[in-house]
């Protein structure tokens, strides 16, 4: 009968070992490719975040998997993420084919419905993201962005401060 609540000392101890490198490995690799390595600034990024994940849980509970072919995989994510970026920020045409552009979904204190619609977004989802930045009423809302990541940004109006509308919408779909 199998055992659920413990296991040999042998895995248990190549269990710990195998967190110790991994997660050394993981560090090092972040330190050479930089921040950008966990920044959720693209979908593209996200996804590389939870395949790293995944590899790193993969490596960790299956005895299976070696810890040279975890590296190998984590570096090959990371490089590839890497060049992705690289490409993206240099042809604004593989930008527009790879990305997702941010959508407006309110402007100013008018919900645009046809916008929620193309991104799957309920109005009750949309008056959370209000509530949780703080928005007590729509005449506090300057816009609201479903970002490229998934995130909501709500942008307030009388804040006391000038907002260039123009600038903080950049690249923005309407």
């Amino acid at each position: 009968m199998q055992n659920w609540f413990y296991d040999s000392w042998s895995t248990l101890t190549i269990v710990f070992f195998s967190v110790l490198l991994i997660f050394s490995i993981i560090i090092l690799i972040t330190r050479i490719s930089g921040l950008r390595t966990f920044a959720k600034m693209s979908a593209f990024d996200f996804a590389s975040t939870i395949a790293i994940g995944s590899i790193l849980a993969s490596v960790v509970m299956n005895t299976g998997q070696t810890i040279v072919k975890g590296t190998i995989a984590l570096g090959t994510i990371v490089a590839f993420q890497t060049l992705f970026s690289y490409m993206k920020r240099k042809s604004d045409k593989l930008s527009a084919l790879l990305t997702n552009s941010p959508m407006l979904i309110m402007d100013g204190d008018r919900i645009l419905y046809e916008n929620l619609a193309k991104t799957n977004v309920s109005e009750e989802d949309l008056i959370a993201k209000l509530r949780e930045s703080n928005v007590r009423h729509f005449g506090e809302v300057l816009a609201v962005v479903l970002e490229s990541t998934g995130d909501v940004s709500v942008l307030h109006a009388n804040d006391g401060t000038d907002l260039d509308r123009d600038k903080m919408l950049k690249g923005v779909s309407k």
